[in-house]
């Protein structure tokens, strides 16, 4: 059998991403895993048709204004959006224990020091009258 081909890498080295030394793109970092990836902001323009399309193709890609999309039958108002962010939810145990009730219950404790999760940010109390 030919050499070449009896030594195969094991499959965590073939699919690990190039540092910068094996490439020909240098920017500047240590790790490629630290620098990220910013998507783009609009699509690409690959996926349109071409130059010669139609007016009727043309129109159809225009997105609409902003005010034109909330009409009146589409957004209701169910009043289930608070006004005031609620802070971190504790299970009212403080988490130890064994949790026994069949409700998800949590107390809010207050906004914490640190920045807000996403998660976090979207919990919003609301009030009823």
């Amino acid at each position: 059998m030919n050499e070449m081909w009896e030594e195969v890498p094991e499959e965590s080295e073939q699919l690990n991403q190039l540092q910068p030394e094996d490439t020909l793109d240098d920017r500047g970092i240590d790790d490629v895993l630290d620098e990220g990836y910013s998507p783009p902001e609009r699509p690409s323009s690959l996926s349109r048709y071409g130059e010669h399309e139609t007016l009727d193709q043309r129109l159809a890609e225009e997105e609409p204004e902003v005010w034109q999309r909330e009409e009146a039958g589409d957004y209701v108002d169910d009043g289930e959006v608070g006004d005031r962010r609620a802070g971190r939810l504790v299970d009212p145990n403080g988490g130890s224990g064994e949790d026994v009730d069949s409700e998800l219950l949590g107390a809010d404790v207050g906004i914490d020091g640190a920045g807000a999760s996403a998660e976090e940010a979207a919990v919003h109390i609301i009030t009823f009258l």
